[in-house]
């Protein structure tokens, strides 16, 4: 697994012809400015070390969203829970939720909020890049554990 914290996070194009690094996080997001579905993007982790790859997120939403105040994420999914991340010089703060219900909520400013499905690490790649494609198709209305169960990723 990559556990470097600068590591690559892949934006996947529709065609799936970007290259990706192995053992790359990847995340995807919407398309368009129409936020109407369950999600606006898809994030999938390639281990469960926070600090390798929690970095790279912050660098790519920073890029799409501008800066990113807040990341609330499933205590479950994760070995170690830091309260803050401070990425190029932005602190981020990290909130935990007990629920592991697949999701990640991403805060941009004081108040704009963006829902993100979280794959699990050990997720095949095929299935991962379907859940993905489900996740951010314009008005989903499935949430996280219909995602993850049409696509065959099984929930530890």
């Amino acid at each position: 697994m990559n556990e470097d914290p600068s590591g690559p996070v892949v934006l996947p194009t529709e065609s799936g012809t970007r290259r990706a690094f192995p053992d790359a996080a990847l995340l995807r997001m919407a398309t368009t400015s129409r936020r109407d579905g369950t999600f606006d993007g898809a994030w999938w982790p390639r281990s469960r070390n926070l600090a390798a790859q929690l970095p790279g997120l912050i660098r790519a939403l920073t890029d799409k969203l501008g800066a990113v105040t807040r990341i609330g994420l499933d205590a479950g999914a994760w070995d170690v829970h830091l309260h803050s991340m401070a990425v190029d010089g932005h602190l981020v703060r990290i909130d935990w939720s007990e629920v592991e219900d697949h999701t990640m909520l991403v805060t941009r400013g004081q108040q704009d909020i963006f829902s993100f499905l979280m794959l699990p690490p050990h997720a095949d790649g095929t299935a991962a890049h379907a859940a993905m494609t489900l996740a951010v198709r314009d008005g989903n209305s499935a949430s996280a554990a219909e995602i993850l169960a049409a696509t065959g990723i099984a929930v530890r």
